[in-house]
């Protein structure tokens, strides 16, 4: 029997990308997933091709700028099943350029979503994993936090952030709460729909074509960090295609 299974997931960002690969993955292998994004078409979908295949799965659009969208799908989660095992941090937009652009706007957005999304999360979700005396966060950075490129200075230092904030949260949990942080690399995602700047679009785009993975192998990689046993914490697993240098 998997260990996943009956384990109460909340996913952000989950209507596309890696947020829908672990959600279709995570409740084929039995868990009760309760979805968040802002596209209710794209999330609507996801939840309709969860319940035509057997599982189970509450959902609500929600934005993780704001606060209260993030502890009502926490809420939802506990109203609907009970309690909640998982959340997963997931939402996350890189609409990188050069610094000399000054996208001030783009750099509040990532800050917003990338950053303050997960604080939001843990916000939402750390009383009640204290108060259950269980838990686990999953937050989403990236190898570009290990790893700075031309471009993408704030984007870096948004996931640089999530790693830090993942691992002092780590630190400070006790043994009875768990934190992953999931770093993947070039990934087929949507990940270019929010970049503006056309030459660094074209650049990012050319990479994923050429050898990004399938966002599944992500999401087999946060199915592998919930399925240890609960004495078994997977801090980071950094994931990336075979051809990403």
């Amino acid at each position: 029997m998997s260990a996943i299974k009956d384990k109460v997931v909340a996913i952000t960002g989950a209507s596309s990308g890696i947020g829908e690969a672990a959600a279709l993955l995570l409740a084929a292998r039995g868990a009760k997933v309760v979805l968040g994004a802002r596209g209710e078409h794209r999330l609507r979908g996801v939840a309709e091709r969860i319940a035509q295949a057997g599982g189970s799965c509450a959902w609500a659009c929600m934005d993780v700028r704001r606060r209260e969208d993030v502890s009502q799908l926490v809420n939802l989660a506990r109203e609907r099943y009970g309690k909640l095992d998982v959340l997963i941090n997931n939402a996350g937009v890189g609409p990188i350029s050069p610094l000399d652009e000054l996208r001030i706007d783009d750099w509040e957005d990532m800050v917003d979503v990338n950053i303050k999304g997960v604080l939001y999360g843990i916000h939402a979700a750390l009383p009640v994993f204290r108060s259950q005396g269980f838990g686990h966060f999953i937050n989403t950075a990236s190898t570009a936090a290990h790893r700075i490129m031309p471009n993408m200075a704030v984007y870096a230092a948004s996931k640089a952030a999530v790693r830090a904030i993942s691992e002092g949260l780590r630190q400070e949990a006790g043994d009875k709460l768990r934190v992953t942080v999931i770093s993947p690399g070039f990934t087929r995602t949507n990940f270019v729909d929010s970049m503006s700047n056309p030459a660094v679009k074209a650049q990012i785009t050319a990479g994923m074509d050429a050898f990004a993975m399938p966002p599944e192998a992500v999401a087999r990689a946060i199915a592998f960090a919930i399925e240890q046993p609960a004495d078994v914490d997977v801090g980071e697993i950094i994931i990336r295609p075979s051809a990403q240098g």
